[in-house]
């Protein structure tokens, strides 16, 4: 809990000194929405600040940012917005009014009460939950200790709400960059998806295909156009025969992008004929083999195109193979490189490619 958050519920939100607070940007990122969600729910529903100061930005208190989360934790269970809303300005209301005042023994001609333990439990109005305390529903997935974004795309996966979880996405990105957006933010919330779908009888499998879906389309988007051919520099990304997961190929092909590397992606499931055609159609500097699964990850495939060979008698090549993904641990081929993320295979391939 933060300074400020400990402050507001003590002094009430209308206290907090000038310039405390979110503004209506840094709130929408935090509750994964679009900026126009939170204002269309101040303007239609009054779920706007407390406090209206001088200026021209607003700024959201924490506990104006709970009523907010208790809003998004309720609309992702299908209720509609105005219901939400009510729910919400309900529970508001009970919360701020305080307990009718105990009247003073002597009014009603009383002899004092007895003060001590034995009287402790009059006066004393039994606690109620907080707003915060009930928003703690929030993205109803297990996160941990992660970056703030990850909680706001979890949010908007759940909803199903395509255009903040674009907008969201595209935001990670421009901050912190394709590796460390991927890194630090995309991958946490989809292992989290996943673990969601899997521990409730894959209930939760059209968020997963919903958010792996909006993650391609980012990643798309924020890459560069493909840089030119260069020979001997181009490095072919697969995924190995079986296999079909091929987001981490895809930030992996932005990435080199991005570095200004020719790239040829092959997706999901590329056949052993067509990789061997592929490979000698580009005479690559690398070939990165992507298996999740250690049931596809084929050693004798790997060390099949690392001694493929092209180029006139007494130059010729062979491409630096990298088995990437789970699917080769404990398959390690010998002589091949393993990176174990996504910063070390794009600096191994950036080194291959400059030799």
């Amino acid at each position: 809990m933060g300074v400020h958050e400990r402050d507001s519920r003590v002094r009430g939100p209308e206290s907090a000194p000038d310039g405390v607070g979110l503004t209506t940007g840094e709130v929408a990122r935090r509750l994964g929405v679009a900026p126009t969600t939170v204002r269309t729910w101040d303007r239609r529903y009054g779920l706007g600040p407390d406090a209206h100061r001088g200026g021209r930005h607003r700024r959201w208190t924490p506990v104006d940012v709970a009523r907010l989360e208790r809003m998004c934790a309720l609309t992702a269970t299908g209720i509609s917005p105005a219901e939400a809303a009510r729910t919400v300005l309900d529970e508001a209301t009970q919360q701020s009014t305080p307990a009718a005042p105990a009247t003073p023994p002597e009014a009603v001609g009383e002899a004092p009460r007895e003060e001590g333990p034995a009287r402790r439990d009059e006066g004393v109005a039994a606690p109620r939950p907080s707003v915060r305390a009930r928003s703690r529903a929030g993205s109803g997935l297990r996160l941990g200790d992660v970056r703030q974004e990850c909680k706001g795309i979890a949010r908007a996966a759940l909803r199903l709400d395509a255009s903040a979880l674009d907008e969201l996405l595209e935001t990670a990105i421009a901050e912190h960059g394709l590796v460390a957006a991927w890194t630090e933010v995309i991958m946490p919330t989809l292992q989290a998806v996943g673990r969601k779908w899997e521990s409730s009888g894959e209930k939760y499998v059209e968020v997963e295909h919903f958010l792996s879906w909006h993650v391609s389309g980012a990643l798309r988007r924020a890459a560069p156009p493909t840089a030119a051919d260069r020979p001997g520099a181009t490095v072919v990304l697969a995924c190995v025969p079986g296999e079909n997961h091929t987001l981490p190929l895809e930030v992996l092909a932005a990435a080199l992008a991005e570095r200004g590397l020719p790239v040829r992606m092959f997706g999901g499931a590329l056949p052993v004929e067509s990789l061997v055609t592929a490979v000698r159609r580009t005479g690559p500097a690398a070939v990165a083999l992507w298996a999740q699964s250690r049931t596809t990850a084929s050693r004798p495939l790997a060390q099949h195109v690392a001694a493929m060979e092209w180029g006139v008698r007494g130059a010729r090549r062979k491409p630096v193979v990298l088995t990437i993904g789970p699917g080769w641990s404990g398959r390690t081929v010998p002589g091949l490189p393993r990176p174990t993320g996504l910063a070390e295979a794009v600096a191994v391939l950036e080194t291959v490619v400059s030799r």
